[in-house]
């Protein structure tokens, strides 16, 4: 496979920062004028291709027609749907579990029927009450999967590797979104679930952006992603401003574009490229104009950041199963 470039690497747009849509009885027309008018603001603001996150539409729940319909909004506005992010469905909630991972199954057959290449799955559960009242969501802490239930983790193992399976039988990716406090949260967790899982569909998302902006002590995040990108086959990137204050452990925490946050994405990409990681990337941003700073933060990565011309790389972890599953 030829090494990805700048101008060949592909970028998607989170769906994010529009509002949820889905349809009611009857409202056929008002539904699709609304995602072709999202849809066209993203190829408006410079993209070819989208990340159709499930916070804006269910694809999993659309019947056929909808789901026509929705292809052909997005043939009409110019962009291609290259994956798809369920989110806060974990398969391990111990009230929806099974519904969500009923959800899962059906999201895989709607990423393959729409030439989705990768599904990207996570175990961070619904925002409480409390994280629904407040500006950011993350200042508030949420659900916590317990080191110490080994069973939860073991149901993780379990339904991620139904999942993965699914996914191969479909020739699409499985990618695990890193998440904090959850068997996600962690490099060493992380990199541990993926092998357990074992399935060359199977790879990490590693959103470090996720952990990052926590208002409490995070790991050093390059060493987060030295030890995730080998494993990684497709990642959310987002950036965050952080300040600690050392005499009252004070921090705090606000979105920033790539090139001004915490993380230095220059040196995160070039890392990924040694370590093999050639998958897609979805660029992020909460509040204000999200679109238009996920522009920019495309354009940083192309402009600044990615690789100009093709070079030799690394093979990730990943595609070294992938090698071995094909013999």
């Amino acid at each position: 496979m030829m090494a990805l470039t700048a101008t060949t690497w592909p970028i998607a747009a989170a769906m994010l920062p529009f509002e949820r849509t889905m349809p009611k009885r009857d409202d056929d027309d008002t539904i699709r004028s609304m995602w072709s008018q999202a849809l066209e603001e993203v190829a408006d603001a410079g993209f070819d291709n989208v990340d159709l996150t499930d916070s804006w539409v269910a694809c999993a729940d659309l019947v056929p027609r909808h789901r026509a319909m929705l292809r052909e909004a997005m043939d009409d506005a110019g962009v291609s749907a290259i994956a798809l992010s369920a989110i806060r469905r974990s398969i391990i909630d111990a009230e929806h579990g099974e519904e969500n991972l009923a959800y899962s199954h059906r999201t895989l057959d709607v990423a393959a029927e729409l030439g989705i290449g990768v599904v990207s799955f996570g175990l961070h559960q619904a925002l409480t009450a409390a994280q629904r009242e407040v500006l950011w969501f993350w200042t508030v802490p949420g659900h916590q999967d317990r080191p110490d239930d080994h069973e939860a983790r073991r149901l993780a193992v379990r339904r991620f590797r139904e999942l993965g399976e699914h996914a191969q039988q479909l020739g699409i990716l499985v990618s695990l979104e890193m998440y904090e406090h959850t068997y996600l949260g962690s490099a060493s967790s992380a990199v541990q679930l993926v092998e357990e899982i074992g399935l060359p569909s199977v790879g990490l998302n590693p959103d470090i952006g996720n952990l990052i902006r926590l208002h409490e002590p995070v790991a050093d995040w390059r060493e987060t992603l030295r030890a995730t990108l080998p494993y990684s086959n497709y990642w959310h990137v987002k950036n965050y401003l952080r300040d600690e204050e050392p005499s009252t452990g004070a921090v705090m925490t606000h979105p920033a574009s790539l090139e001004s946050g915490f993380i230095d994405y220059r040196w995160a990409l070039r890392e990924a490229v040694a370590a093999g990681f050639q998958g897609a990337i979805c660029v992020e941003h909460y509040g204000g104009d999200g679109l238009s700073v996920s522009a920019t933060n495309r354009d940083h990565l192309r402009n600044r950041v990615l690789p100009r011309r093709q070079t030799a790389h690394g093979r990730s972890r990943v595609a070294q199963q992938y090698e071995g599953s094909e013999r």
